[in-house]
């Protein structure tokens, strides 16, 4: 008997909104599973720390003219440094936005809005697109996760997760030692620290192999710039399926 087909997807929290480009591998994914029955796993890397990542463009209802939102979060440190799953929601932020969403989305979807409580990015956009059932019946694994972690195979490139000036960031560890990208060619150099696997996080090139060493996925659904950068030679077994397409794919799914 051969085992059940696990079917998934991986992406960063892409917006309190999900950019629609993750709706069409969600839908790619069920469409899959309706085919060849088994799960579906979303490999959440909640670890990134780019704030690029959580940009929501929505159009307005009546001009059609598209605004760009973005979540604002305690600090710049933070904001440059920490990773999504430890960014906290500055106060007054959400109920800044809230009047604002009437004009760009469906009542429902602004209620949805208001009443999500979550004060951190990651947590916040995941239990918006629960809200809008997008989640219904997937696994979430969240690459944040101590668990997952731990079960994750070693990887030579990476990052991890430590306290710097009272935050946690996400430094890349290079040539063994920890360091923030300032730009360019600059870097902060962090003190020497101990660390373990529970704050280990991968690079573009090294997520593939440490996810699927946790997932063991059958079927993997990529993204169209995914398939550009992905190592699929190290994860032979793999059946990689491209999404769907979609069109305005880096604008914000907003339907019911």
């Amino acid at each position: 008997m051969t085992a059940a087909p696990v079917i998934c997807f991986g992406q960063q929290p892409c917006g309190f909104f999900p950019r629609r480009y993750l709706y069409a591998k969600i839908q790619t994914a069920r469409r899959l599973q309706a085919k060849l029955g088994g799960e579906i796993v979303f490999f959440c890397h909640d670890s990134d720390h780019d704030p690029r990542e959580t940009r929501t463009t929505l159009r307005h209802r009546m001009l059609e003219s598209p605004t760009h939102f973005n979540f604002e979060v305690e600090n710049k440190l933070q904001k440059k440094y920490s990773p999504l799953y430890c960014k906290r929601i500055a106060s007054g932020w959400q109920s800044y936005v809230i009047p604002l969403l009437y004009e760009y989305v469906q009542p429902t979807l602004a209620t949805f809005f208001e009443q999500t409580s979550s004060e951190t990015v990651a947590d916040f956009c995941l239990e918006m697109y629960g809200r809008m059932g997008l989640l219904d019946g997937i696994c979430v694994a969240r690459s944040s996760a101590p668990d997952f972690r731990r079960a994750a195979c070693t990887i030579s490139d990476f990052f991890v997760d430590v306290t710097y000036e009272g935050e946690i960031v996400r430094a890349r560890c290079i040539d063994g030692m920890l360091r923030l990208h300032k730009g360019g060619d600059s870097y902060i150099t962090l003190p020497d620290a101990h660390y373990s696997a529970e704050q280990i996080s991968p690079t573009r090139d090294t997520r593939l192999r440490w996810m699927q060493s946790v997932i063991h996925c059958t079927h993997y659904v990529t993204g169209a710039s995914e398939k550009l950068y992905l190592h699929a030679e190290e994860a032979p077994e793999i059946t990689y399926i491209e999404r769907d397409p979609i069109t305005n794919c880096e604008e914000a799914y907003v339907e019911v």
